[in-house]
């Protein structure tokens, strides 16, 4: 944005400075003074009146209007006023010649008229054309059309970009749950129809989301009541009954994870800080209860503003389960909590790595089953962890195994 902003500024300022440049150049140009027929048509009048009353003969020049010398005047000779002037002559009867020429450094020109008597009569001309210094007011008049084009150009650019920065803003503030903040819907025309276009995007989205959400939720919830039926009537199968009811089980345990994923989605409620070392201690103790391998390596004490407590069991328990054994260890860095948990399993293929938070997400490409659940544990954790402005990381051990990384900010 602000390279868009940047550039549009250089090329307001470049347009008005190259309009008014070239507008003001021609007109220099076009106006700069008059032309030589019209600047020596009076001088050639003023020459022959001056030949009438001085014919041949000046004695002195102490009270003529004019100057008598033995030569020219110096300067260097204007050949095309030069020209002008001695045709001009002619024209009105005079058979004399004159030159006229420019003093170095000096403004004006100087009409030097040869006599009979091999004087010079020296008349002044006065120069009506632009300065000679015409270049550095013209360079003056382009600072000043900068100077006042800059802040014109910042002001409307300023305006062109406001609806991009609302977008830029409003993308900026999208939250974990994916949802955009609601834009106030005011300024120009333009602004306030971004902002009310931005608010029914995110007002639509979030009802996508939420239908979603109810689809899976209900789906999830209609499940229980034929899976209860097919429990029944399995029971009084005679041949395969235990194999029915492992896959009714393996039926109910996707229909609760799809519930349980629903319901930490649209959790929305308020957390009090926690402390991380009690609660990872509190997990530890269960997991151990329930015949997994899981071992602390250090705790410090730290608070995290956080609902991380399904979440942090979730990540355990895959690890405890399908990583064989796990050892967690928890550190304070600076103001932050960080969380490892390492198993000792065979990994994650370097690809796949990424996609290990998708919802039923298997490593095994054929998609065999040894451990009970849906594939929802990690997606879950993720979920809740990113709500609450926290971050997982999973790389693969350089001797085996997994390493998972949380980090919270400490409360």
């Amino acid at each position: 944005m602000t390279s868009l902003r940047r550039r549009l500024i250089i090329l307001l300022v470049a347009s008005i400075l190259g309009v008014v440049g070239l507008a003001t150049f021609v007109a220099v140009k076009v106006l700069g003074g008059p032309s030589p027929e019209l600047t020596m048509g009076p001088l050639a009048h003023q020459i022959q009146y001056m030949m009438q009353l001085v014919p041949g003969h000046v004695p002195s020049s102490g009270d003529a209007p004019v100057t008598i010398s033995d030569r020219p005047a110096p300067g260097f000779e204007d050949r095309k006023h030069t020209r002008v002037l001695n045709d001009m002559l002619r024209q009105n009867g005079l058979d004399v010649s004159a030159v006229v020429s420019r003093r170095a450094g000096q403004p004006g020109m100087i009409a030097s008229v040869a006599l009979p008597d091999h004087r010079w009569m020296i008349v002044d001309v006065p120069d009506v054309g632009p300065p000679r210094d015409v270049w550095y007011g013209f360079a003056g008049w382009m600072a000043l059309i900068v100077l006042g084009a800059t802040p014109v150009s910042i002001y409307f650019t300023g305006v062109l970009v406001r609806p991009l920065e609302m977008l830029e803003t409003a993308v900026s503030k999208i939250g974990s749950d994916g949802m955009l903040a609601t834009l106030p819907e005011k300024g120009s025309a333009e602004v306030r129809a971004t902002a009310h276009a931005l608010n029914e995007l995110s007002a639509r989205l979030k009802t996508a989301m939420e239908s979603r959400m109810r689809l899976v939720a209900a789906a999830g919830h209609d499940l229980r009541t034929p899976m209860t039926r097919m429990r029944l009537r399995a029971e009084f199968l005679e041949e395969d009954r235990e194999k029915w009811l492992s896959d009714l089980d393996e039926l109910d345990r996707i229909a609760d994870s799809a519930i349980r994923l629903v319901r930490e989605e649209v959790n929305q409620d308020a957390v009090e800080p926690v402390a991380l070392d009690a609660l990872v201690r509190d997990i530890e103790v269960e997991m151990v209860s329930l015949g997994h391998a899981v071992t602390i390596d250090h705790l410090d004490h730290v608070f995290v503003k956080a609902g991380a407590s399904r979440a942090l069991r979730n990540l355990i328990v895959n690890a405890a389960t399908h990583g064989k054994s796990c050892t967690i260890a928890l550190a304070r860095r600076g103001g932050q909590a960080v969380l490892t948990i390492a198993d000792r399993g065979a990994g994650i293929p370097p690809d796949l790595l990424n996609k290990a938070f998708e919802p039923f997400f298997r490593v095994d490409p054929a998609r065999t089953q040894f451990i009970p659940g849906a594939g929802l544990g990690l997606a879950i954790a993720k979920e809740i962890i990113e709500r609450y402005g926290g971050s997982i990381t999973l790389e693969n051990r350089p001797g085996g195994g997994l390493l998972q990384t949380v980090v919270f900010a400490t409360a």
